[in-house]
């Protein structure tokens, strides 16, 4: 695949280093396709949202319990199918090429995403999910879903 101008490759398969296994717990459902999609999640809630849900598989549903509509999780997600190999990104929003790890691009040695998405329905027993947005395609692998706690994920102020 050809890079933009002052992007660089690592040299290695980040894929071929893999030393973890990882599950998907379900899938991230929404309208966009590729193509179409938005590239962040602003730009997702400000084009409705993507019509997005959370498909969680059986085994894992009972982990919903104390979740609730209004909440704000973070979802992890696995983008595999964008490239593994860039560490320096051409952006096209950016003055310049920036490191991979100064970016929120998909495009990374793990891609993994991750989204802060309100519920806004849940029906734990079919494992599903309804939130207010996400820029993820439809079938996108669901990796994990964490509470926002307050406390813990707010910054400190300076």
């Amino acid at each position: 695949m050809s890079a933009r101008d002052g992007e660089e490759a690592l040299g290695v398969d980040p894929a071929a280093e893999a030393f973890a296994g990882v599950a998907a717990i379900g899938r991230i459902r929404s309208a966009w396709r590729p193509g179409e999609c938005p590239r962040n999640l602003r730009q997702a809630r400000a084009r409705g949202g993507g019509a997005a849900r959370l498909e969680i598989d059986a085994p894992y549903r009972p982990g919903l319990r104390g979740l609730a509509a209004g909440q704000w999780i973070w979802l992890l997600a696995w983008y595999g199918d964008k490239r593994r190999d860039l560490i320096v990104q051409a952006p096209a929003h950016a003055d310049g090429p920036r490191g991979t790890f100064a970016l929120r691009s998909p495009v990374r040695p793990n891609p993994v995403t991750l989204q802060l998405v309100r519920v806004t329905a849940l029906d734990a027993a079919r494992g599903h999910v309804a939130i207010d947005a996400t820029d993820a395609f439809d079938g996108t692998p669901l990796l994990d879903v964490k509470p926002w706690i307050d406390t813990v994920d707010r910054p400190p102020t300076a």
